[in-house]
């Protein structure tokens, strides 16, 4: 009896054994197709928009609207002496736009989610600062996310053909966004960031376009704000 209890107990630890060795071949199947998944809608993306990116301002084609995707103008909000400079070089970016005449106004899209925290009127004063007329820059509010900033830029501000402003990573997924909304805008590369913080941003941005591709192409996710149209107003229209 104690020989039989012995067997049995040896081909139940066998049997576990074999389905704990097939979970764990199983789970690693699926994380490394996971992460080759991830990497290919990264290299698609990193690819895919090249074409539709300018770095020169005399070869991009006139568009009416730039839209200038938000970012917050400082580091750290508790010290306002530490600029971010991915937000200086998509202001100057945009502010070069208008001047050459590239584009006849700006809409600027960004975070507006407390009092306190205001992206859109901060890059309207800074853009004013370079020469860009008031009446001329238009704000969108609730661009909390850049899907949100890209929706609404035609499903309230009515924009399907204009020029993204942003650094060129951060182009190619707003672009991506933009042709999966049956959008079709160029963009202009801000200057980009070659430091420790770059590659941080990279880092997040990896991630990010997974998530975007999620929105787009399973969730179908909506911006957290809609909402009534706008007029944009732009050099050259009353």
């Amino acid at each position: 009896m104690s020989y039989l209890n012995k067997k049995t107990r040896n081909k139940i630890s066998k049997k576990q054994s074999s389905r704990y060795r097939n979970f764990v071949i199983t789970a690693i199947i699926l994380l490394i197709t996971f992460l080759v998944f991830i990497f290919s809608v990264d290299w698609y993306i990193d690819n895919k928009f090249d074409q539709f990116i300018y770095t020169d301002i005399d070869r991009i084609p006139r568009k009416k609207i730039a839209l200038v995707l938000g970012t917050s103008k400082y580091i750290n909000q508790q010290e306002t002496n530490r600029y971010n400079a991915y937000y200086t070089y998509r202001i100057k970016a945009a502010a070069e736009l208008y001047q050459a005449k590239k584009v006849d106004g700006i809409l600027v899209s960004g975070d507006n989610s407390t009092e306190f925290y205001d992206e859109p009127s901060q890059m309207t004063e800074d853009l004013i600062r370079l020469g860009v007329p008031s009446q001329y820059i238009n704000q969108d509010y609730a661009g909390f996310r850049t899907l949100d900033s890209i929706v609404r830029a035609k499903e309230i501000f009515g924009l399907e053909d204009y020029t993204i402003v942003s650094q060129k990573f951060h182009c190619q997924r707003a672009l991506y966004i933009a042709q999966s909304k049956g959008q079709n805008p160029v963009a202009f590369s801000a200057s980009d960031i070659q430091s420790v913080a770059g590659i941080k941003t990279r880092l997040r941005e990896f991630f990010a376009r997974f998530k975007a591709f999620l929105d787009c192409k399973i969730l179908r996710t909506n911006p957290k704000f809609l909402g009534e149209p706008e007029t944009l107003h732009y050099r050259g229209h009353s």
